[in-house]
């Protein structure tokens, strides 16, 4: 029998084989990512299945229509009220799998060519509200002497210092710090397993050192940042941090009350950086 006269892959077996084996294994993305993946398609999923008054197991790749996409997107902004960048990450998991489908069953291909059609929306990207230098130090100088005071010192300077995200330097665990005079530096694990080396500055190489003078149980696969369990901080736990700094710096600097410093705005930061 010729491959021509194959039969095409099910809806169903299409879908299996992306996430048990494309994504995981071929593409080899993080955890995150495909769980973002997945849970797009489990709400997709979920919303065609009204939409086209089918269950899971009768849905088609043909039904991946414009029509039946552009509505769930609607859904998703009208109905769960998720913002526009939610919509176009929503949008992207959908036409990887359609791209992958394409591939994997060449007699769909006018179907995922038309579904791929579908446009990301456009929408205004929101200004940065950039902090002065002396805002941004009245900030790290913010917490007080408690261990917890300490930490988020020497969270602020990292943020600050390498203008990295807030989940990259909670992930920073002491073994990715090196200290040495000429060679200070930190190792950091971004997005889609990315890893990088930023230099540091002589300033976050002393509290760095200080906090782990202080702290001796921490070894080399310990979280540089740990909360009261142990365990790296949040993502939420360092902006909830930041927030409070921030509003213990207003004393000293009353423009700091007229703004919204979150650790993006910290990462945007474009005056010097040198300290």
């Amino acid at each position: 029998m010729s491959n021509s006269s194959k039969t095409p892959p099910s809806f169903a077996t299409l879908v299996q084989t992306y996430f048990a084996e494309y994504l995981t294994q071929q593409r080899a993305l993080s955890p995150q990512t495909i769980a973002a993946y997945r849970d797009a398609f489990v709400l997709f999923l979920e919303f065609a299945q009204s939409w086209l008054e089918k269950s899971t197991i009768a849905i088609t790749l043909s039904d991946m229509t414009p029509s039946l996409i552009t509505a769930f997107l609607n859904h998703l902004e009208q109905e769960r009220h998720n913002c526009v960048r939610s919509r176009n990450a929503r949008l992207a998991a959908l036409r990887s799998f359609l791209k992958f489908a394409g591939r994997r069953d060449v007699s769909s291909l006018q179907v995922v060519e038309h579904a791929l059609g579908v446009p990301v929306k456009r929408f205004e990207r929101p200004m940065f509200s950039y902090l002065s230098r002396e805002e941004m130090l009245a900030v790290i100088d913010a917490p007080d002497e408690t261990q917890i005071g300490r930490r988020d010192r020497v969270l602020f300077l990292m943020l600050y210092n390498t203008g990295a995200r807030v989940s990259e330097i909670t992930r920073i665990k002491v073994g990715d710090v090196v200290l040495e005079d000429r060679a200070a530096c930190v190792h950091l694990h971004g997005k889609g397993r990315k890893q990088r080396s930023v230099p540091l500055w002589r300033s976050t190489v002393k509290a760095v050192r200080a906090w782990l003078k202080q702290n001796p149980q921490l070894d080399t696969e310990s979280p540089l940042l740990p909360n009261r369990n142990g365990h790296a901080m949040t993502r939420t736990n360092a902006a909830l941090r930041l927030a409070l700094a921030v509003h213990t710096a207003t004393r000293d600097q009353p423009d700091l009350a007229k703004r919204h410093v979150s650790p993006h705005v910290i990462r945007h930061y474009v005056a010097s950086r040198t300290m």
